[in-house]
């Protein structure tokens, strides 16, 4: 059985440890504890690996987080691999730092990368972690927020949330959805 695990963010070192990148750091640790490693292939980044019998597909779109849905779908079609299959990776500005919340459909809330996945699927069913980030930031710069980096105070919970996150994402291939919303969605 095979996974496509993606990681929502924006590609380039300016971006890279970003609030709105979170989704590409919890891949980062997905690899480095499969020991698998990222090359450059059409719409983004993959590596390819296996959790017990189950092959997963990490990708990391190049496409920024606005046109997130066109990698998607195209790994999905190229990978045959069905929808409830696929789990998304994302910032949430709706949740405080470091809380996650694992969903196996909803609304995009706002965000661009969920919207434009959602819009090419042309469906709102898919499995998607959302990892808190908070939304402390003065009316008018969400944008500044979201591409800011991480302040001291909250890298310390994220490191730790991100090996979290991680687990989860294993717990969603190897033991599915029900189980690791019930484990995952409580803390």
């Amino acid at each position: 059985m095979k996974y496509l695990i993606v990681g929502l963010g924006n590609p380039g070192p300016e971006y890279e440890l970003t609030r709105h990148n979170i989704g590409f750091l919890v891949l980062d640790k997905i690899a480095a504890d499969t020991g698998i490693t990222f090359s450059t292939k059409k719409l983004g980044d993959m590596a390819q690996g296996r959790l017990k019998n189950k092959i997963i597909h990490l990708l990391k779109p190049s496409t920024y987080m606005n046109l997130s849905g066109k990698a998607v779908r195209y790994w999905m079609q190229d990978l045959d691999i069905p929808i409830e299959n696929i789990l998304v990776i994302t910032d949430d500005l709706a949740l405080p730092t470091g809380k996650l919340r694992m969903k196996t459909k909803g609304s995009d809330g706002g965000h661009n990368g969920l919207k434009s996945i959602q819009e090419i699927l042309q469906t709102p069913e898919y499995a998607r972690l959302r990892f808190g980030i908070s939304d402390e930031f003065q009316k008018g710069k969400q944008v500044d927020y979201v591409l800011g980096q991480w302040a001291d105070d909250e890298w310390k919970i994220v490191k730790e949330k991100i090996d979290t996150a991680a687990e989860a994402v294993k717990s969603f291939v190897l033991a599915g959805p029900a189980v690791t919303m019930e484990k995952f969605n409580r803390g």
